[in-house]
């Protein structure tokens, strides 16, 4: 296969000139790739009052909820393991299909856990389909549109999955004011948002009925046959230096923001949520009013941080198209580092929710440079392998990050006696882990730039 002459151009409006179909991809690959995220926050905000519900009396429901998300993140892994490389083989468009289903219902089935085992089993079932969705989103994506659209198209869509953190914010506050009225317990609560979550099923149907495969896949996979070439290979994929090098060095840079994410980020509920706390005791708040106001503010935090990630996000996606892809990470990973720490040092009550939507979009603004890039570091016939490979194998890595948070804080709390401490513990603990950081800049050094390139082909 020869390496398409036709150059892409950031210049053009990625939306004009795209037809109704080049539309209804679009939607069906950001719809999909919005409820996953959907799914992944609600995790995140009813881990908490899971925990303290499902184990028994004395276990310690801030380190089983990080066991639970590492869980979780390693189910992410396989699962972008396995259906990225049969989304080559088979079609994105079917086994897009198969992921949402599949981590629709498992979330549903979340809620009908009785112990920690069985919620930590659903839950690496459900990683599994939510490890499949952003590789084959993305390669849909970047096969079906036309070359001058690939860059923003797949920026908005990464940016659009802000919506769906959004929603499970106001479903966190909605359930929450169930909480507080006693229209539900508490124990209930993180059911309920479980249940919200499997709704997505019903996107399968649109799937189903009107998604095609793209063109352009279809062509080589025809080629492909012919030729006796193979898709969806990993050995294929390590095989050929050239993929083998985007493959490895494309996996340690999304490391750097997974960790920093899922591993730092996403545990911000846990600080919010003590410091609110700690906030309304010393306010004297009724003990059986605390729960019903910490999940609203854990909620509205999940809000403010998601908002900033959609801004972050979107001028992630511009900075990538005028200054090129390297230069926008490299702004991109010192922001996050910087913000990073400062949330975690300085947040300080309902006064400082502004700060998680700073870092939010610092963090989150990585994720838009990774839906922009590793497609563009893949031949057709790898580029839902090669995507899945580097985005997901890293969460192997950083399916530790949450056990390196909870050690890390279990080890500087030592002897703390005082909620103040155990805070304090905690805040020093993340910030310590935002280092990590620093990695994509360091392997920044040996990625090619792509911005105005053609996408790959074998030559």
């Amino acid at each position: 296969m020869s390496q398409s002459p036709v150059l892409t151009s950031d210049n053009t409006p990625w939306w004009k000139g795209l037809t109704s179909y080049h539309w209804f991809v679009f939607a069906m690959a950001s719809l999909a790739w919005m409820f996953d995220c959907l799914d992944q926050q609600l995790f995140i905000l009813a881990r908490g009052s899971a925990m303290k519900t499902l184990l028994p009396e004395g276990y310690d429901a801030s380190l089983y909820g990080g066991y639970a998300t590492s869980i979780f993140v390693a189910g992410w892994a396989t699962g972008g393991l396995i259906f990225g490389s049969v989304g080559d083989r088979i079609g994105r468009a079917k086994t897009l299909t198969i992921t949402v289903l599949m981590y629709s219902v498992f979330t549903g089935l979340s809620a009908l856990s009785k112990g920690w085992i069985d919620f930590a089993i659903y839950r690496f079932i459900t990683g599994l389909g939510v490890g499949g969705v952003f590789g084959l989103a993305v390669a849909l994506t970047a096969d079906a549109l036309p070359d001058h659209a690939r860059a923003g198209a797949l920026g908005t869509l990464q940016a659009l999955s802000a919506v769906g953190n959004v929603a499970a914010g106001l479903i966190s506050m909605w359930v929450g004011g169930l909480v507080e009225s006693k229209a539900i317990s508490p124990d209930f609560s993180w059911k309920l948002m479980f249940l919200v979550g499997a709704a997505p099923a019903f996107l399968v149907v649109f799937i189903q009925l009107k998604l095609k495969e793209p063109e352009k896949w279809v062509k080589a996979r025809e080629a492909g046959r012919v030729a006796g070439v193979a898709f969806g290979s990993y050995a294929s994929l390590f095989g050929v230096a050239r993929w083998r090098r985007s493959a490895l060095l494309g996996m340690v840079l999304c490391v750097a923001g997974v960790i920093g994410l899922w591993g730092i980020g996403f545990f911000s509920p846990e600080l919010v949520g003590g410091v609110i706390e700690k906030s309304l005791v010393e306010a004297n708040v009724p003990a059986n009013e605390i729960a019903g106001a910490k999940a609203r503010w854990i909620g509205i935090n999940s809000i403010v941080q998601n908002i900033g990630a959609f801004i972050g996000m979107i001028l992630m996606t511009k900075l990538a198209q005028k200054m090129g892809r390297k230069p926008a990470f490299a702004i991109a990973f010192v922001a996050a580092l910087l913000a990073t720490v400062g949330f975690f040092q300085f947040f300080g009550g309902k006064g400082d929710v502004w700060m998680s939507a700073i870092m939010g979009g610092c963090q989150l603004a990585l994720f838009a440079g990774f839906a922009i890039y590793l497609p563009e570091l893949f031949p057709t016939r790898l580029r839902s392998t090669g995507v899945s490979f580097c985005y997901n194998v890293g969460r192997f890595v950083a399916a530790s990050g949450p056990f390196t948070l909870g050690a890390l804080q279990a080890h500087l709390k030592a002897g703390a006696t005082t909620t103040e401490a155990k805070l304090d513990a905690f805040r020093n603990a993340a910030t310590y882990m935002s280092g990590i950081f620093l990695l994509g800049l360091i392997v920044l050094l040996f990625l090619p730039e792509t911005k105005g390139k053609p996408l790959p082909e074998d030559s």
